[in-house]
């Protein structure tokens, strides 16, 4: 299969477009890929140092500020042109979006050229690009039911996030790396990759009240930490990244983390009970709905950042970990609800799609 994949901006969308790659590798070993991602983004770093063939564009999202928009405009209209020009060069099978603004020049030159194109959701509020990029898209899908309403119906199918499948089959890694204790509880504290400093900051104000629990805690700082911590009761961990968090995950009793989407394909694929702290920061408040579809079905509990302090942090905990039926119940309706096979689905769709011609 020759593939042409665009996602850009955020972890959130470039980790799910690799964990594609990865599978149609897995299935279809011949297989040859091009990236196209944002000229100034993380995905700059990322994708290159996997190997992957990489291409930039320069494309910025629409801002509140009328003269900004200019800048904008132009670039996008540059970025498209070079869009088909790449797309056309390229001559892929199948044109692939996940996410970003840089996938809208992309799947808008695939689409004008006569490319089968898809487009993968990862929120459970839709983005902006994958909204506008709609009509353009042979087929959309999606991670949880609750966005599929912000399709066409006959272009979508449910896939989850591809994120899980990979969690599934990564190695587990053993407390022991840590300094963790085999035979005791586990609370694995993380924001994501540069943290955040305001649930941080609480962290380290609950760290003292931790020395008396009989579980022990992994605080994963992010790499973005600056505070030096004293007087750590040996209960405490902690590290400013974890290189492989699915493989910790799969030792963990209680989670506490942001809600965002490949985050909980995570949780969800690994049926991590969690208490779940969404960034009030997000377009759209999307990360407290993506947790709301876990707490209604009893899968985790929700921890609004504006009730957090390190009282309501260790309450939270405390009242999950230390209840064996709770734990059980929200095992049982994470299972229920996660899509283990995502990769598996999104390669099968992928191949239908291009058989149907």
């Amino acid at each position: 299969m020759k593939v042409l994949i665009s996602a850009g901006g955020t972890g959130g969308h470039i980790y799910p477009a690799l964990a594609i790659i990865n599978k149609i590798k897995e299935m279809e070993p011949d297989s040859t890929f091009l990236y196209i991602g944002t000229h100034n983004r993380m995905e700059n770093e990322i994708v290159p140092n996997k190997g992957i063939p990489f291409k930039t564009l320069e494309v910025y999202g629409l801002s509140k500020k009328i003269f900004k928009n200019f800048k904008v405009l132009d670039c996008f209209r540059k970025s498209y042109k070079k869009a088909l020009s790449i797309v056309s060069e390229y001559d892929p099978d199948v044109v692939i979006g996940v996410g970003g603004y840089v996938t809208v020049p992309v799947i808008m030159a695939a689409h004008k050229l006569g490319y089968k194109t898809f487009l993968h959701e990862q929120n459970s509020i839709a983005g902006k690009a994958n909204k506008f990029l709609a009509k353009y898209a042979s087929l959309v899908g999606v991670s949880f039911a609750s966005s599929a309403k912000y399709f066409k119906k006959t272009k979508v199918v449910l896939t989850g996030n591809p994120c899980a499948t990979n969690a599934i089959t990564t190695k587990s890694i053993p407390k022991s790396k840590y300094g963790l204790t085999k035979d005791k509880k586990l609370v694995l504290i993380v924001m994501g990759s540069l943290g955040a400093s305001t649930v941080n900051k609480v962290v380290v104000d609950a760290i003292p009240n931790f020395k008396n629990k009989d579980y022990e805690v992994l605080f994963v700082t992010g790499n973005g930490f600056k505070e030096k911590l004293k007087n750590i009761p040996s209960n405490v961990k902690v590290v400013p990244y974890v290189d492989n968090m699915a493989g910790i995950m799969k030792s963990v009793d209680v989670m506490v983390s942001r809600a965002g989407a490949s985050t909980l394909s995570e949780i969800l694929a690994l049926n991590v009970p969690s208490v779940l702290i969404p960034s009030p920061f997000v377009p759209n408040n999307h990360q407290y709905i993506n947790a709301l579809d876990l707490v209604d079905n009893n899968a985790a509990l929700m921890l609004e950042e504006k009730d957090l302090n390190k009282d309501t942090l260790i309450n939270n905990i405390d009242a999950l970990i230390n209840d064996k039926a709770k734990i059980k119940e929200m095992k049982k309706n994470l299972d229920k609800m996660a899509i283990k096979d995502s990769s598996d689905i999104i390669y099968k769709e992928l191949k239908g799609m291009m058989e149907r011609g």
